[in-house]
């Protein structure tokens, strides 16, 4: 009897550390979800159709949608995953541009 309960108490242990993870996954991913929502609200509107995106109110909405996913449904959801992938989508292509046609700078050296 001794050997099950050492078994589970190695089991309970793994899922209480995986589940850690995920919490520390998601807040992460709510940061940064955050993060990208501020940078777009704060933009001129002009800087997301010259550099061939969609307006600054619909990526605003898709940040503040996918931001609700996130921190609502966590990031094992479907819906979890559709708000990291948006997110994922503005901070590597939609971000970077429209900072360089606005002539700013985040996180390079000149």
């Amino acid at each position: 009897m001794s050997d099950y309960a050492d078994i589970v108490n190695v089991v309970q242990f793994l899922a209480y550390g995986q589940n850690i993870i995920v919490l520390i996954l998601t807040i992460v991913g709510g940061a940064a979800a955050l993060l990208a929502l501020v940078h777009a609200a704060t933009q001129r509107p002009d800087a997301f159709p010259a550099v061939d995106r969609q307006s600054k109110v619909i990526w605003v909405s898709i940040l503040v949608v996918g931001s609700l996913f996130i921190w609502f449904f966590g990031l094992l959801s479907f819906l979890g995953i559709i708000g990291i992938v948006a997110v994922l989508i503005y901070l590597v292509d939609v971000r970077p541009r429209v900072d360089s046609i606005q002539n700013k700078r985040w996180f390079r050296k000149v």
